[in-house]
């Protein structure tokens, strides 16, 4: 049986994770999407591959669509952000945790648990969530741009090797 660290170092040698990008907003334009653009910085800098990038309304159908089409595509990674709050118009999380076929509850723990030493009792929140789908790991994060950059270096980018060869192995 290998131990995490052994499961990291096999990992390694895969080389850079091909990742997707989500922005979930009625109101974003590739210009005004900060949140988008740090995903791909914080990945690019990390030495990942951005292979496509999309912005959809935060409407149920056209989650579902472009979940579906990046499970279709190149990337092992499929990252979303915004849409997971309590508000009326947020839906991302609905969408994706129902169909999710293996769900990754730790990562909403965590990050929620990060998230509270930053704004307190606002973390609960959150909708936070990640999980395998159609052999793709899926992450959904808020789409402020402090909670993105918590997710991409606290949590996404120390593993994202190690997930994208779990997937493989």
């Amino acid at each position: 049986m290998m131990s995490s660290e052994a499961h990291r170092k096999a990992a390694q040698s895969q080389g850079r994770v091909p990742l997707e990008i989500v922005t979930v907003s009625d109101t974003r334009t590739p210009e005004t999407d900060v949140s988008g653009k740090l995903i791909r910085e914080l990945a690019e800098a990390a030495g990942h591959d951005i292979v496509d990038y999309r912005i959809v309304k935060d409407e149920p159908d056209e989650v579902l669509r472009v979940l579906n089409d990046f499970a279709a595509g190149p990337a092992r990674l499929i990252i979303f952000n915004g849409g997971t709050g309590i508000g009326r118009r947020d839906r991302t999380y609905d969408v994706i945790s129902r169909v999710i076929e293996k769900p990754l509850p730790g990562f909403g723990e965590i990050f929620r648990m990060l998230s509270y030493e930053q704004v307190g009792a606002a973390a609960m929140l959150s909708r936070a969530t990640a999980g395998v789908y159609r052999d793709k790991v899926v992450f959904s994060t808020p789409g402020s741009p402090n909670a993105v950059q918590l997710a991409m270096e606290k949590l996404i980018l120390p593993e994202i090797q190690h997930l994208a060869w779990e997937l493989v192995r």
